[in-house]
């Protein structure tokens, strides 16, 4: 479950896009498009995160 949030993270956050199509991406969505996909971004990484942190507490418990 952690790597799967983690991967939704990346991709609305951008992360494997290259600089060319980060302009891009930028200069052609809205301001409100942007705070939502960030804000599903943030949400995601922090599951993510949350995720892993149980997942090393009950391993190594």
């Amino acid at each position: 479950m952690g790597i799967i949030c983690m991967i939704i993270s990346g991709i609305f956050i951008g992360a494997w896009t290259n600089g060319q199509q980060q302009r891009a991406n930028f200069h052609s969505e809205t301001i409100d498009h942007r705070n939502s996909r960030t804000k599903i971004a943030v949400f995601s990484g922090l599951i993510g995160l949350l995720s892993f942190g149980v997942a090393g507490f009950i391993y190594f418990l």
